[in-house]
């Protein structure tokens, strides 16, 4: 039997965060779900954990190999019976009421608004200087403002990326293809689908805080390298989107050599950071100290 909306929660081990998890979405007062959690061949006994929850809701997805989150999220899209779509992580908390005001909020919408994405509340890193500080609770608008539909959205989302998967709510057929995410893609997963995402519909952006989301030394988004190749992904597989947006592409060139110094490899990143000036001169202010940076309209953004 179908059902109002399908949230997936792809979980590789994680069994410590794992119910608190699930139990914030099982909690929500909307009622009308499944939730499928997706188990990413995991060593650790999350089929326990899911039948402890002791809810008809909850259906278990075993994977036999490994794949990733990205991976996961696609199984559980091809098992979900819902007409609303949404995700989870393993180690996030939705807030009370998050699921009852997306849902109102996209049904109120016309059907060219294909996903409804709100704020969220980071514990135990500041998600504007990207240090870490356990105990550390944050939450500010992005310096870009919130996103707006009546913008142009797919420049927006070529430099900053408006969808964390777990704030969003999708219609099922807000994108055209079965599987949604790239395998391949084992960081910035979430904002190369955004690209993707906003050239087949427009996004709402709420700016009300709809998860609460802790940041652990082995969540993803805490790797260099994984964030640098998660970057390469986005510029790979949008060449022909990015060669209509140049300057946004030259930002992005300018990360990319700086996340190449940062990592060791200087040489390269050099190169990148000389293309991107010659592509647009005016990126030379993103070589200039942060507190200076910021005194210059856009400067903050790399």
């Amino acid at each position: 039997m179908s059902v109002r909306v399908s949230v997936i929660l792809p979980t590789y081990n994680r069994t410590g965060s794992l119910t608190r998890s699930c139990e914030s979405v099982l909690s929500q007062s909307f009622r009308d779900l499944e939730l499928l959690v997706v188990d990413d061949a995991s060593t650790e006994d999350v089929e326990g954990v899911v039948r402890r929850l002791g809810d008809d809701r909850v259906r278990y997805i075993r994977r036999e190999k490994n794949g990733g989150a990205a991976a996961a999220r696609n199984s559980g899209l091809a098992a979900a019976t819902g007409e609303l779509i949404a995700f989870q992580d393993s180690d996030d908390v939705w807030l009370p009421g998050k699921l009852a005001a997306q849902v109102a909020r996209l049904e109120a919408l016309p059907p060219e608004v294909g996903a409804v994405t709100g704020a969220k509340v980071l514990y135990g890193a500041d998600h504007l200087t990207h240090t870490a500080g356990p105990g550390k609770i944050t939450y500010a608008p992005p310096a870009g403002g919130w996103l707006k539909l009546d913008e142009d959205q797919v420049r927006r989302s070529l430099v900053e990326n408006r969808i964390s998967l777990q704030n969003a709510l999708f219609r099922r057929d807000c994108y055209p293809a079965a599987a949604w995410f790239d395998p391949r893609a084992k960081a910035n997963a979430d904002w190369e689908f955004t690209v993707r995402l906003v050239q087949h519909t427009k996004v709402c952006e709420d700016p009300e805080p709809v998860v609460f989301a802790y940041v652990s030394d082995d969540s993803i988004s805490s790797s260099g390298r994984k964030k640098l190749t998660g970057l390469l992904a986005v510029l790979n597989k949008n060449r022909e989107v990015f060669s209509r947006y140049r300057p946004e592409f030259a930002l992005n060139i300018m990360r990319l050599g700086k996340m190449l110094f940062r990592i060791g490899k200087r040489r390269a990143g050099l190169r990148y950071v000389l293309m991107s000036i010659r592509m647009d001169p005016t990126n030379l202010r993103y070589l200039m100290p942060g507190r200076l940076r910021r005194l210059i309209p856009g400067g903050a953004a790399a």
